[in-house]
C-alpha cells in the first residue's frame, strides 16, 4: 500500500487568490448600474393640458356680416349752442351755424358749385353819396336758437380819415370768444371801395379786393373772383347803402331794388336788397324813424338779412337781423352813440 501524497498548502492559497482577483477585475469593467429589462416595468407618461379661455358675451355672438361704423358725438354743451347762434350773424357759411347739436357734418359741395351764378335784375345807380363821420354805435343783440335765447352785446366802430375808412362789427357774449368783422378801404366819388375784408373768431379769414388785376382774392384759397363795379364786402354794404340813400332819399322809394355784388372770405356774389317801407322803432336807445331793406335768400342756404337806416342818424343800421332757413336768428338793436 503507497503512502497518501499530501498536497502543499501555499500552492493552493496562491491559486483561490488568483480566481477571487480574476471575479474583481470582471465586476470592475462592468458598464454603469444594473440594468432593467423594460418589459417588467411600465413607462411613466405625462401630459400638459392647456385650458382655453372662457368666451366673453362679445366673442359669443358673431355678427352676420361687417356694419360701417357710426361715429357718434355727444351732444354740444350749452355754451357752444351759444356759440353757434352768434355765429349766424358774422360767419362766412351759414350752413356751419345751423347744424343741429349731436351731429357731425362732413363737408358737402357748396350749393352754388350745383347751381348756375344768379343774374343781377337792374337797380339803381346813386349820383351822389353822403358818407357820414366817425362814430360808434352800441347794440343790445339777442339770438334765438332752437327755443333758447341768448343775450350778448354788440359794437359797431365807423372810423373815417380824409379818403381813407375803417370799419369793425364786434359782437360778445359771456364766456365765448368774440367774433369781428372788419373792412378797410377808400372813399371815392362811387362811395365806398373796399381793399380788404375779415372775419375773425378763433382764427381769421380775408378777401382781397385786387382792384388793379380786377379780382376778389381770398385767403382760403377759394377761387377768386371777378371785381365788379361798386362792389361791397358784407360789411361795407350796409355803410355803402345808408350812402347812398342819404345822397339822394327821394330815388329810393318802397319797392325800389339795389344790386351790389357782395364779397365775404370765400365768395363774392350779386345780393339783391329790396327798399321796403318806413317804420318807426322802440329801440334799446330810444324811438327812432327807419327806412327797412330786406335781402332776401334766393339759394338753399342763403340768410335772409333785414336792416333798419335811421335817417336822423345819417342813416346809419341802428338795427340788424339775420335770419337762417331752420328759424334761428339774431337780433341787433341800437342803444347809444358816441360821436368822433
Amino acid at each position: 500500500m503507497k503512502p497518501a501524497t499530501t498536497v502543499p498548502l501555499r500552492p493552493l492559497l496562491a491559486l483561490a487568490a488568483a480566481v477571487l482577483a480574476a471575479h474583481l477585475l470582471v465586476l470592475r469593467a462592468a458598464p454603469g448600474p444594473l440594468q432593467v429589462s423594460a418589459s417588467s416595468v411600465q413607462p411613466f407618461i405625462t401630459r400638459t393640458v392647456a385650458l382655453a379661455p372662457r368666451p366673453t358675451a362679445a366673442a359669443q355672438v358673431q355678427p352676420a356680416a361687417m356694419q360701417p361704423a357710426v361715429l357718434r358725438v355727444p351732444p354740444r354743451a350749452e355754451p357752444h349752442r351759444a356759440r353757434a347762434a352768434l355765429a349766424v350773424l358774422t360767419a362766412a357759411d351759414p350752413a356751419v351755424a345751423a347744424d343741429p347739436p349731436g351731429t357731425l357734418a362732413l363737408a358737402a359741395p357748396s350749393p352754388a358749385a350745383s347751381q348756375p351764378a344768379p343774374t343781377p335784375t337792374p337797380g339803381v345807380q346813386a349820383d351822389a353819396f353822403r358818407v357820414p363821420g366817425s362814430m360808434r354805435l352800441h347794440y343790445e343783440v339777442t339770438a334765438q336758437l332752437r327755443g333758447q335765447t341768448w343775450p350778448a352785446r354788440g359794437e359797431l366802430v365807423w372810423r373815417r380819415e380824409g379818403d381813407s375808412y375803417e370799419a369793425e362789427l364786434e359782437i360778445r357774449a359771456p364766456l365765448l370768444p368774440r367774433r369781428m368783422q372788419r373792412s378797410t378801404g377808400r372813399i371815392t366819388a362811387e362811395g365806398l371801395a373796399p381793399l380788404r375784408y375779415s372775419e375773425k373768431a378763433r382764427s381769421e379769414e380775408a378777401a382781397h379786393f385786387e382792384r388793379d388785376n380786377g379780382k376778389v382774392s381770398f385767403s382760403s384759397n377759394r377761387p377768386d373772383a371777378p371785381l365788379l363795379p361798386g362792389a361791397q364786402d358784407r360789411l361795407s354794404v350796409l355803410l355803402q347803402l345808408g350812402a347812398m340813400i342819404a345822397g339822394a332819399p327821394q330815388k329810393f322809394p318802397p319797392a325800389t331794388t339795389i344790386t351790389v355784388q357782395t364779397a365775404g372770405t370765400r365768395e363774392a356774389e350779386p345780393w339783391l336788397f329790396t327798399v321796403e317801407r318806413e317804420e318807426e322803432l322802440q329801440l334799446p336807445g330810444g324811438a327812432l324813424k327807419t327806412l327797412k331793406l330786406t335781402r332776401n335768400p334766393r339759394k338753399e342756404f342763403d340768410q335772409k338779412l333785414e336792416f333798419w337806416l335811421a335817417p336822423a342818424m345819417d342813416y346809419a343800421p341802428v338795427r340788424l337781423r339775420l335770419t337762417q332757413p331752420n328759424g334761428d336768428s339774431v337780433d341787433q338793436q341800437w342803444a347809444s352813440t358816441d360821436r368822433g
